[in-house]
């Protein structure tokens, strides 16, 4: 837990903010795995700590959601297009 909260820290994920009066607050929870390798030893026991999403509100706690991923054919296009122009990426 300690790692998890250090990594935050280490990596400006997020800075500690006084609640404003009225508002919500989105509640987390620790999710704890072991990690095993090939014979079922365990390895690394890992711990993430994730926001309870499932009490959001659409239109109260976010507008709309937004997952960044990208298709194999977009990719492919990319590049032919870099390619065909002489870009480089």
């Amino acid at each position: 837990m300690h790692e998890e909260l250090n990594n935050f820290k280490r990596n400006e994920v997020w800075t500690l903010e006084a609640k404003p009066k009225g508002a919500r607050v989105i509640g987390t929870k620790w999710v704890f795995r072991n990690k095993q390798d090939d014979e079922g030893n365990i390895v690394r026991n890992k711990a993430r700590l994730v926001a309870k999403g499932y009490s959001q509100v659409e239109g109260i706690d976010f507008g709309e959601t937004f997952a960044p991923v990208a298709r194999l054919e977009a990719i492919r296009f990319l590049l032919a297009y870099a390619t065909h122009h002489d870009m480089k990426l």
